[in-house]
């Protein structure tokens, strides 16, 4: 047994020496565990030792062991050590156990090359670091510390166990750098999901992981989960994976595949539709000369761009399962989500040619039709009217509606029971009667919804006190024919309804009610139409009649108004003696009172 003297030529400082019988005994060895050391006693003649043991002692600081320069084994476990030192000189040092001290930091081993085992268990350590040189080192200990992450262990390509038990981890990165690393524990930490271990599916040494007490064990998908996405693992959680267990992961992890490519496709879609729906908003530009050149038309340009962005709004999403692409090409978009048919750019217009099937038709309820012109949608309502039999609702944006007299053309819908017209490409929002117009026009539809908002009574009544008078002098200004062509169809209707309370046989009640709908479009209403000119030069012929027939009504209103300004000029110069006069002679009528009461009394009677 070694002796501790109580003094030495180090004031404080203990000397330990050992007899030449019990150092032939053990050469290399030295054992002083449980000897109330506060501190690293000086070893002489001890420069043969290999192992050196000082467990369960009071030490503080690592010191007085540059001598030892052929240690490999240093035993410090259970002390109060707080900072890793006094390690320089021990270059050939292969195990350093540090368990159950009071180290913060991991640091001062940049001589330790060499490790082949690192024990730190136990201590109050929260990051991992200055490790990363350490290419011999084979385990490594940090269960029982304050670590969050487990990072920074790059450069350890000898490791083949990590012990990080009972930290709190939240997160594992790195592992899959590790090409020799076969053990993993990881029980007791703060792991929630597979996201947060998934780079140890990239590991292709890993054999034995240990997730127990972590918050994903808690759920009944954790086992299947975790072998789907490491099929390498032998053992989970200290129990050896069964070839069922590999089997069912591995038929997940196939599926796992599958739906990663299908994620995949759809990306690629997403990102196809938002270069269309780009390409089409930029093509609205230039035709509409939505140019930037100044301040109204950086506002314009900006309004497309922010409609674009509300089309795609959320770029990490996928296109949902229910959106089906009908038609796709750089230019021109057709979709459909649900029960809506979403049209984008004027060439998704040939898509309604195309053949659709009974269900599907059936089931479109609502079209929306975005950057395309208004008079390019007009030709395509009567086909969109036998194609789609239930649509109720259209949507209009950046269509380039700038007329009342444009909603004319709904009137020819089989039904519409909601409409929105979105301010952005609609100049027509502005006009603050625009919608007493169109629930005057459309009045045989029944509209109930306007731009998501409740048409009430009190609107329909305004749109009547409005327009009423409009209808009234189409129906007046109707010529002969056209009359007669109106009659007809009102009384072909009428006759409808009056048959069988408006039923016919073979007839569906759908049929009925669109039927009912018409014959309450009245003849005034009926008359304003709009109508499309094909032609270029017909279409100027028609702006310069309309600018002459203004022309000439302008100027008539001038020359009215200059001459009623000229009369009421000359009144007033007039009206002094004008008004003398009346005075004069209401004087003189009056001057014999018998008299002019008789001659007040002869009027009377002649009056009779």
């Amino acid at each position: 047994m070694p002796c501790l003297p109580e003094s030495s030529s180090i004031p404080g400082i203990p000397v330990v020496y050992r007899t030449a019988e019990e150092r032939e005994e053990n050469a290399d060895r030295l054992n002083l565990d449980r000897r109330r050391l506060t501190v690293c006693p000086i070893l002489e003649g001890e420069q043969q030792l290999r192992l050196l043991n000082f467990q369960h002692n009071l030490i503080t600081e690592i010191q007085h062991l540059s001598n030892l320069r052929r240690l490999i084994f240093l035993d410090l476990y259970n002390n109060h050590i707080e900072e890793i030192s006094g390690l320089f000189a021990l270059k050939s040092l292969r195990v350093l156990m540090l368990g159950k001290n009071r180290i913060k930091h991991i640091s001062n081993l940049e001589s330790q090359t060499n490790l082949d085992v690192l024990d730190l268990h136990g201590n109050q350590i929260c990051k991992i670091e200055n490790l990363n040189h350490l290419a011999e080192l084979r385990v490594l200990n940090l269960a029982g510390n304050l670590i969050v992450r487990a990072e920074n262990v790059t450069g350890l390509d000898s490791l083949t166990e990590l012990n990080l038990r009972r930290n709190q981890i939240e997160f594992v990165s790195d592992a899959d750098t590790l090409p020799c690393l076969q053990r993993l524990f990881l029980s007791f930490n703060n792991i929630s999901s597979v996201e947060d271990i998934v780079c140890l599916a990239d590991s292709l040494s890993l054999s034995e992981v240990t997730l127990d007490g972590n918050p994903i064990a808690q759920e009944p998908w954790y086992r299947p989960t975790v072998l789907r996405h490491m099929l390498q693992l032998r053992y989970l959680d200290m129990k050896k994976i069964t070839e069922e267990e590999r089997r069912v992961a591995s038929v997940m992890a196939r599926k796992e595949e599958e739906k990663k490519r299908e994620i995949h496709k759809q990306a690629i879609l997403k990102e196809k539709r938002r270069q269309t729906i780009n390409n089409a908003a930029r093509r609205w530009e230039v035709q509409h000369g939505y140019i930037a050149k100044s301040q109204q038309d950086a506002q314009a340009k900006k309004s497309i761009e922010y409609i674009v962005w509300l089309l795609h709004r959320s770029p990490d999403s996928l296109l949902p399962s229910a959106v089906q692409g009908l038609s796709f090409t750089d230019s021109h978009l057709t979709e459909l989500e649900g029960d809506t048919l979403c049209l984008y750019g004027s060439g998704a217009l040939d898509s309604l040619d195309r053949s659709w099937g009974v269900q599907m038709a059936g089931a479109v309820t609502t079209i929306s039709f975005t950057f395309i012109d208004f008079d390019e949608i007009v030709p395509v309502l009567f086909r969109l009217r036998i194609k789609f039999p239930n649509i109720m609702h259209f949507k209009f944006q950046h269509t380039n509606i700038q007329k009342l007299q444009q909603f004319n053309a709904l009137a020819q819908l089989r039904r519409l029971d909601m409409l929105t017209i979105n301010p952005q490409g609609n100049p027509v929002v502005n006009f603050s009667l625009w919608k007493y117009y169109v629930l005057f026009r459309l009045n045989h539809f029944g509209l109930q919804k306007i731009n998501d908002i409740e048409v009430s009574p009190l609107d329909l009544i305004m749109s009547e006190r409005i327009f009423g008078i409009l209808g009234h002098m189409a129906a007046c200004e109707i010529p002969q024919t056209r009359l007669l062509s109106l009659v007809g169809e009102m009384k072909k209707q009428l006759q409808f309804l009056m048959e069988a309370k408006g039923r016919k046989a073979g007839t569906s009640l759908e049929e009925s009610k669109d039927n009912g709908k018409l014959g309450g479009e009245s003849m005034g209403r009926a008359v304003l139409n709009y109508t499309i000119r094909d032609s270029g030069t017909e279409h100027e012929q028609c702006k310069q009649e309309r600018k002459c027939f203004c022309q000439k009504y302008v100027q008539s209103l001038v020359k009215e108004a200059s001459l009623i300004d000229q009369k009421n000029e000359s009144l007033q110069k007039l009206w002094p003696q004008i008004f003398i006069e009346l005075v004069r002679d209401c004087v003189i009528e009056m001057r014999n009172k018998t008299s002019y009461m008789q001659l007040c009394l002869t009027k009377i009677m002649d009056q009779k």
